[in-house]
This record gives C-alpha cells, structure tokens and sequence, in this order.
C-alpha cells in the first residue's frame, strides 16, 4: 500500500544511546518503514525534535505520529508532545519484555536473535496501529 507523503504515518523511535530496549525500538521502526508498512510510514529523526528543528516539528505536528520508546523516560513521547502534538500511540519496548520475559536482548550493539524477535513482535503491534490509523483517516 503505497500513500502520498501527506497520508503517511510518522513513526519516531528511542534514540536510547546506550539503552538496549532502545537499540531494540529503533530496530523495530525499521522493521515497520522498510518492511511492513514501507508505502505508508516514515521516520523523523528524535534528535532533529530534541533540538527544536521547526521541519521536524511541523511533521509531528501533521501527521499522525507513533512513537516507540526504550526506557521510562520516555523521551520519544515527550519530545512529540512538547513539538506540541499528542502521539496517536506511545509504545514501549519494555511492555513487550514483560510479556515475553524468555526474550533477554544481548547488548546495546548487538540485540542478538531475542532481541530482534522482541523487535518484530513490537513493529507486528505498530504496524497494526498503522493500519487503524490509516482505516480512520479514508
């Protein structure tokens, strides 16, 4: 399913610089722009936000906006919020972890075959959410 640039879902991952679950949310942004929704989703850097970037700000502010975070800190969601938009959904990496403990990320470097399981598991959940979002908006 392919959209215009105007219809498409942003999707904003953790940077979670030395954060596995972070390393973790970002693969899983990937997954869903380059794999499962590629037609319909996009990615706007989260440092371009945290610097007040007026272009990344005004994406935000535009489009529907996912956001994936690594820690309880939560700085992809807030940063969306204080571009001055509410995200349509807020994930956590850490949500997936506690429903599938058996999954243990190797490093920050290297997430290893658990963590990429995580991070299809939790792109399966966003990817779904893309698709509701979209459905609302025909």
């Amino acid at each position: 399913m392919t959209r215009s640039d105007e219809e498409r879902v942003i999707i904003i991952p953790c940077s979670g610089i030395g954060k596995a679950f972070g390393s973790v949310g970002r693969e899983a942004a990937y997954v869903v722009t380059e794999e499962l929704r590629p037609g319909c989703t996009r990615t706007v850097c989260l440092s371009l936000l945290t610097l007040g970037d007026e272009e990344a700000r005004r994406q935000v502010r535009k489009h529907p906006t996912i956001t994936i975070d690594g820690c309880p800190t939560a700085c992809a969601r807030v940063n969306v919020e204080q571009a001055g938009a509410v995200p349509a959904a807020a994930f956590r990496v850490f949500d997936v972890f506690r429903q599938h403990k058996e999954l243990r990320v190797r490093s920050v470097s290297d997430i290893g075959k658990a963590g990429e399981e995580m991070a299809r598991i939790l792109a399966t959940d966003v990817a779904a959410k893309v698709d509701e979002l979209q459905k609302e908006r025909r």
